[in-house]
């Protein structure tokens, strides 16, 4: 299964964009400012800085954090314990991707919590019997 998130708002504090999974729209998607890291970590500030774009494998795991099972991407550079899950701004986020029904494409999305557990159940759906993989682009990228 491929998840690909199509990042196309920068503002100070937020990037905002689309998810689409298998080619098909499926959320929309609020993360932390990107500051184009490109593997330097140094320009990473702690809890407001977006993953670097890329290509990331992804399980579902138990968040101890949340108490139930969400995605978790994997061999992020510079960060650790990046999930997929619920939020309205920002300041929810954390470096994780955020992923909601309704976007204003400034800073907030809204109605996560049935977009999350659509994710999870399709994802478990999937899991034992294919590989899943996020690819993470900027801009006007083409779903491809």
């Amino acid at each position: 299964m491929r998840i690909q998130v199509v990042r196309s708002v920068y503002t100070p504090t937020a990037t905002l964009g689309k998810m689409f999974i298998d080619k098909n729209f499926f959320a929309y998607t609020l993360e932390d400012t990107d500051r184009n890291l490109n593997g330097n970590c140094q320009r990473k500030q702690r809890s407001q800085t977006a993953i670097d774009s890329g290509t990331y494998p992804v399980v579902l795991s138990y968040s101890n954090n949340f108490q139930k099972y969400l995605p978790l991407l994997l061999n992020v550079p510079c960060f650790e314990g990046i999930r997929i899950h619920g939020g309205n701004t920002c300041h929810d986020s954390l470096g994780c991707i955020l992923i909601g029904e309704h976007s204003n494409m400034q800073d907030r999305i809204w109605n996560c919590a049935s977009k999350v557990n659509n994710l999870v159940a399709l994802l478990k759906s999937v899991e034992k019997k294919e590989k899943i993989w996020i690819e993470i682009v900027k801009d006007t990228a083409a779903v491809a």
